[in-house]
């Protein structure tokens, strides 16, 4: 072996332990986009979760299979993410095709703080960001085991904080036709996000 690569090779090796001391492990630099990549390569199947949507009309999540659906994340009364995060569905509506909605792809808001959030005030949060009900519903699942196994399989982390409301994460998330979780993006970029939807559908 040449001594330039000898150096090369030590150079690299440097680099990586530099680059792995800085990243804890590599875990800060990769865990979220390991994690989107394992859904992007290897689909999730969504659990059953029976939800109630603004109208107090109950439905199974399997009854969508057969339609793409946008998934997010919310509690009524976020005063922050949750707003960004339905201005941001409200994007990804508008900038899809009005004759695919509901016949093809759905939207759903999933509140996790059921006990408060009652249909009513889901219905709050419909009308704010014009959520129709028919082809965006915002719902919340009764069952605490069921919504804990959602929001497992969809990696959403929720704590409660100080002030009775919760800090969390918030992605948009791509359920395909098979009921698999297929991919989740940045709710910064929603024009990408339907652009995605609209490819697929």
């Amino acid at each position: 072996m040449t001594r330039s690569l000898l150096s090369a090779l030590a150079i690299t090796i440097l680099g990586i332990g530099t680059l792995a001391r800085g990243t804890d492990g590599f875990n800060a630099f990769t865990d979220e986009g390991a994690r989107r990549y394992a859904i992007h390569t290897n689909p999730r199947p969504v659990p059953a979760a029976l939800l109630q949507d603004q109208d107090g009309r109950r439905f199974d999540l399997q009854e969508l299979r057969g339609r793409l659906v946008a998934v997010e994340f919310i509690y009524v009364n976020c005063p922050t993410v949750c707003m960004s995060l339905g201005q941001s569905f409200q994007r990804v509506r508008n900038a899809l095709p009005p004759e695919r909605l509901g016949r093809d792809v759905m939207l759903l808001s999933i509140s996790f703080d059921p006990e408060r959030d009652t249909p009513a005030r889901l219905g709050d949060y419909g009308k704010r960001h014009h959520a129709d009900g028919e082809h965006w519903r915002v719902v919340r699942v009764e069952d605490r085991d069921e919504l804990e196994a959602l929001l497992r399989t969809f990696g959403i982390v929720v704590i409660p904080d100080r002030f009775g409301g919760f800090e969390h994460n918030a992605a948009l998330h791509l359920v395909d036709r098979e009921g698999r979780l297929a991919r989740i993006e940045d709710f910064d970029r929603p024009l990408e996000f339907a652009a995605r939807l609209e490819s697929w559908l």
